[in-house]
């Protein structure tokens, strides 16, 4: 099953959801995924708030000196798609970990599909620890970013409240 759980206002974030089964519970192998495009004033809020104001994200000649195509998205930026994707299924959610590997450059109105996968769920106590796959993709092909991350989730029912996202 593939179905889409909602498409929000912007046209440029779109939230999916793909399991075996319709349960709406997460279990092993399924996959919650998130559409998103960066955009310049999102290049600009991202620098302000994390004072990273490296030219390569600002100064298409230092990008294109550097080797790049154009001026980059910032990494971190694109990997914030991880907790995003966990918290608008899972309130209440705390991000424990995260590695990242960094495979492509993102660019200012690269369209990238966020998509965590559950490879493993224990239960302890009453909550839920969950090892996750995190992959994003450049036009749903091309890997630009992937690693491992770790939730504890409060519940494995999934939300699908779309004022979330």
């Amino acid at each position: 099953m593939f179905g889409r759980s909602s498409v929000l206002a912007k046209g440029s974030l779109l939230r999916y959801f793909s399991s075996s089964s319709s349960s709406g519970v997460l279990k092993i192998g399924d996959i919650l995924r998130q559409t998103r495009t960066f955009s310049n004033d999102d290049v600009g809020q991202y620098s302000k708030l994390s004072h990273d104001v490296n030219p390569l994200h600002f100064d298409s000649e230092s990008a294109l000196a550097a080797g790049f195509e154009d001026r980059l998205v910032h990494g971190l930026l694109v990997a914030s798609l991880f907790p995003w994707i966990i918290s608008s299924h899972f309130p209440g959610a705390i991000y424990v970990s995260q590695s990242l590997h960094f495979r492509s450059p993102v660019y200012v109105g690269d369209e990238i599909v966020g998509e965590v996968k559950a490879i493993s769920i224990k239960q302890s106590k009453k909550r839920y620890i969950a090892k996750l796959s995190t992959k994003c993709f450049k036009n749903g092909e091309l890997l630009v970013l992937d690693g491992e991350a770790m939730a504890i989730l409060p519940t494995l029912a999934l939300e699908h409240d779309s004022r979330r996202s």
